[in-house]
């Protein structure tokens, strides 16, 4: 039990690394939390520092939550539940990280690297309907929140999944909706940027 726990909180550990504000001050001198949509993470990156940050942004973040997941899988003594509450922790890092004053990021990018590894298949299902969303909208957060919202159904109607993982995979479901109630917000009005867009105001933080 001890090893369990420790588990989860070396995942909510390395969760709490966020790497788009480390690069954004290693490369500016900037916080990153401050410019664009205030977001730490990968489309806010893009927006700021440019498409090779952000995608260096989003490989570690992806990164982070593989890494969670495998750390539960080694501490978990058989049990489906450790793997997905590291990896939950490990979000939670991210949208809250202990190093950064709780202020983080949406959690989209390690979200993709816990479900991917949790659940391959339906993670992959529902990441093609997440990119087609994105490439016909240009919407990211609604290409997000599809991804997230999709792969519990995937897990709960593919055969060889857990129901541990499907709820572990509703409760991650639930942080994306939560940390993107803004953007939600914006979409049904019609005001969300699109993927590409710059921010206004000389790329000073848009709320």
């Amino acid at each position: 039990m001890i090893l369990q726990i420790a588990a989860i909180v070396l995942s909510y550990l390395l969760g709490s690394i966020s790497f788009s504000v480390l690069l954004a001050k290693a490369l500016r001198g900037i916080d990153i939390r401050q410019h664009g949509s205030g977001n730490a993470g990968a489309t806010n990156t893009l927006r700021i520092l440019g498409k090779g940050p952000a995608i260096l942004v989003l490989l570690l973040d992806v990164l982070k939550g593989i890494a969670a997941v495998w750390i539960g899988i080694w501490f978990s003594n058989g049990s489906d539940w450790i793997p997905a509450l590291s990896g939950i922790a490990a979000i939670a890092g991210h949208n809250w990280p202990l190093y950064f004053r709780f202020r983080g990021g949406k959690g989209i990018a390690t979200a993709i690297g816990v479900l991917v590894t949790l659940a391959l298949i339906p993670a992959l299902c529902a990441g093609v309907f997440a990119i087609l969303s994105i490439v016909l909208t240009r919407y990211v957060s609604l290409g997000s929140l599809i991804f997230v919202a999709l792969t519990p159904l995937f897990i709960l109607v593919l055969p060889g999944y857990s129901m541990s993982i499907f709820w572990g995979s509703l409760i991650i479901c639930l942080f994306a909706f939560w940390r993107h109630r803004t953007n939600i917000a914006k979409l049904a009005k019609g005001q969300e940027n699109k993927l590409g867009s710059k921010s206004p105001g000389g790329g000073k933080r848009v709320v």
